[in-house]
Formats: structure tokens, sequence, C-alpha cells
């Protein structure tokens, strides 16, 4: 189903030209065997067709004939509309989307987000992945991420210097094609924690799925098996994997607790931007955030040239100036503030790779390796007084400390000994770094 936002302001800089575009685009690409509706709105909701019907050429050609005719005017009802969307679909086994475009906050009717979403779920729905786009600055995050969220979907958002017909028809190409619903994955005997995504939902034609947790086991666990189910339309596919290994500890692979950090710091923060913040969540945010080099809303700032370059620690020493302080802008649920950290959030969720990449600023995951912030291995080091600082040192902790002087006789016992320092030691003549439950202090 498609329900498309045609209030006064979808008239603006042309956004009602290019949703339209984009919406035929997505009506044209439909199967045969598919079944849509078309459903625009403003201040009250417009239905093509009181039922689904087939997406044959006769059906196709009636959608276009139907957004080719839609022009802006009036307020915004989200609620209706998404009421009204929402009854279109009836209880069966077959993948269900609804794709969900408006420019605006809820100006008429019931306007609580909160209720909004309450009243959604009034309606349930069986296998429905909802995928708002949010378009502009004007739209309420919390509403379109809350919605996207219980719904198994992900909201999108396009900026004023987006093209908005570009990403709405890359994403009509990418889940034109269910191939695997209402997945579930069986570990067996492995001891998983935190794994994100949180549900596995719908794998479409051509693309792939990542998943990203933690386990815990007492000894090594060789020989594993992990079994995936699934739904292709009504028949249910198994898939096994034999002979896994998740030995208890492992060197390789440096980059993955990173990766994971970087999406539970994007769970986290949305936790927070939807139900509030609280003191446990912001300080685990402040940790993941300090302790893999993450950008998060309390560990970052802004340099003069629009990137993310540094990160304050967990410590009480004064935020630089321009630095974002405490989680007051977590608060905000609309404007161009609010629309950067969904994007940054749910970047942070789905992402899969931990190079700097030349992302935009609203969607940048990592601190780049700087002259003050260096990554090396698994850790995250912070220059202070010409002193690299692991950042998970925490001087209450008190944990033992060995002090050596640089390239003492006992300093390079030390590296022969424990071989993992070398790559810290190696940042220069004056390191602090947490290791094996000590702290390794190197002085000039």
């Amino acid at each position: 189903v498609f329900v498309l936002d045609t209030s006064g302001s979808m008239a603006d800089a042309g956004k009602i030209d290019k949703a339209r575009s984009a919406l035929l685009f997505g009506i044209r690409n439909l199967r045969d065997g598919d079944r849509f509706n078309v459903i625009n709105f403003a201040g009250e909701e417009h239905l093509m067709e009181e039922d689904l019907i087939q997406a044959n050429r006769a059906g196709r050609t009636r959608g276009v004939e139907f957004v080719e005719k839609l022009k802006p005017s009036g307020g915004t009802n989200i609620n209706d509309a998404l009421r009204a969307a929402l009854r279109q679909f009836e209880n069966s086994e077959r993948p269900k989307m609804l794709v969900f475009l408006t420019d605006g906050l809820p100006t008429i009717g019931e306007s609580n987000v909160d209720k909004i979403v309450a009243n959604a779920k009034e309606i349930k729905v069986d296998n429905l992945r909802l995928f708002p786009f949010g378009v502009g600055y004007d739209v309420n995050t919390r509403l379109l991420d809350k919605l996207a969220t219980a719904n198994g979907g992900l909201a999108e958002y396009v900026e004023p210097k987006e093209d908005l017909e570009v990403k709405v028809s890359n994403f009509f190409s990418k889940v034109n094609s269910p191939v695997l619903s209402d997945m579930k994955l069986n570990f067996g005997g492995v001891n998983t924690d935190l794994m994100y995504p949180r549900e596995l939902n719908v794998m479409f034609r051509g693309t792939q799925l990542v998943l990203i947790g933690r386990y815990k086991n007492s000894n090594d666990i060789k020989n594993a098996t992990l079994k995936l189910t699934g739904k292709t339309g009504r028949e249910t596919r198994k898939f096994e994997y034999y002979n896994l290994e998740f030995p208890k500890r492992a060197e390789e692979n440096e980059f993955l607790p990173r990766l994971w950090a970087s999406r539970r710091v994007g769970w986290l923060v949305e936790q927070i931007r939807q139900n509030g913040e609280s003191k446990e969540l912001k300080n685990e945010i402040i940790d993941l955030g300090t302790r893999y080099g993450i950008v998060t809303p309390y560990t970052s700032y802004l340099a003069t040239d629009g990137r993310f370059v540094r990160m304050d620690g967990a410590s009480s020493r004064a935020l630089p100036a321009g630095a974002v302080v405490g989680g007051s802008i977590l608060r905000d649920e609309s404007g161009k503030r609010a629309v950067t950290l969904s994007k940054q959030q749910n970047a942070m969720q789905s992402n899969v790779m931990v190079t700097a990449g030349e992302e935009v600023v609203s969607e940048q995951i990592f601190v780049q390796n700087t002259a003050q912030n260096q990554f090396v291995g698994t850790k995250n080091f912070i220059q202070q007084t010409n002193v690299w600082v692991d950042a998970e040192f925490k001087k209450e902790k008190n944990l033992p400390e060995v002090k050596l002087q640089f390239a003492s006789n006992e300093y390079f016992d030390t590296l022969n000994q424990e071989k993992g320092l070398a790559q810290y030691f190696a940042l220069g003549e004056e390191v602090v770094v947490v290791w094996k439950g000590k702290v390794y202090r190197v002085v000039k």
C-alpha cells in the first residue's frame, strides 16, 4: 500500500512532482502476482480503490492514472490515513509492505505521537513492514521512527539537498522482491547476547542481512550447527549451517567489536529518543562511544570544516568549543537536528563497515584518526598532555599497574612476553594501555 501526503506544503520546492515520479516508479515495477492500493491524504484520506487490486497491466494503469492527478492542498491528518492504510491488509501469510511518505507534522485530527502509534497498533497486521519516508525537516522523527520500529521497517529521511525521486525509487527497487520472511535463527548451544538487528524480518532478492552480536561460553564450541527458518509465500524453508566454531577467545577480526558497538549505540540512542533519557543508557553510550571511537550525541563535536574529528573522554574535563553538552539535543522531535540524529542512529543500527568512507556528517559513525585520536586494534587512544591514553583506562578501577621506561630492557622483555602490546606501544614514547587486567604505563 502506497500512502502519499498531498497536503499544501508538498507544493514547495517541487516535492509533489518528485514524490509522484517516485510513486509511479514503484507502481510500474510491481509484479503481476502483487496486489496494491494507493492512498493520498491531506485533511482527509482518499483511496484509489476500496480494497487491494491486482497489479496486472490494467491495475498498474489504474494506479498511474490516479497518481498523475494528485494535487497538493490542505493540512496533514497522519492518524486517519495510517489507519485507513492498515485496514487494507487482510490476514494472510503473504509479506505486506506499507510505504508512508510525508513532509509534515500531524496538524489535523490526532496529533499526539504516542496516541497515533497506539491507534495504529490496534489494527493488527501480521507480516507487515512499514517504511516511513520523512521529506524535509518539518517531520516528527519520533513518530516515524516509532512506527517503523513497531512494524519491522526502517524510517528513511530525505533532506532538502537530496533527490526525493532517486532515494524513493532506489528503495522500491530493493524491496520489490521479498524472498524470505518471518525468519528465525537458532544458534543451538551458543550463548548469544545483544544481537542486532533485534528482529529478523524479511530478506529481499539481491540484498544481504548482516547479524552482529556477542556470545559468551565457558569453553570453545566446535562443530556447532546454526538453523535458519523462514517462509517463501506459504512454504516454510529451512537452512542448516554445519561445523561452525565459536572459540572462547579469538584474536582475529579486530573490526568486529567496533562494528557491534556501533549498532549497540544506535539502538541505545533510539531508546532514549523514544522513551526518554536515563542515567544508565546515557553512561553506556558515553562508555561505548569513548572506548570504540564512535560518534554519539554525548561524545563528539563538529570541527569548523563540518567533520566529526574528535571526541571527549568520559572524564570531567571541559568539552571543547562547539561540543554537544548533555542530552538536550535528543529531545528534539522535528527540525534539522532531529532528522540528523534519526539518520545517524538508523545508519548505526544497519552498519556493516568500520572504514571511514565519504559519509555525510549526519550519517558518520566512527571518529576518524587525527592528531588527538588514534584507533589501534580494538582500542581507542586519546592524546592527553602528549600521552596516548587508552579510552578503557579509568583511574577509579585501581587496576594493578606496570610502569616501563621507554626502550629499556624491561620494556623489550615485556613486549617479548606480551606480543599483543606491540601495536599499542608503537603509538609513541608515552602510552597508557589496559591489557589483560593490568595497566601498562610507558614513560620517557
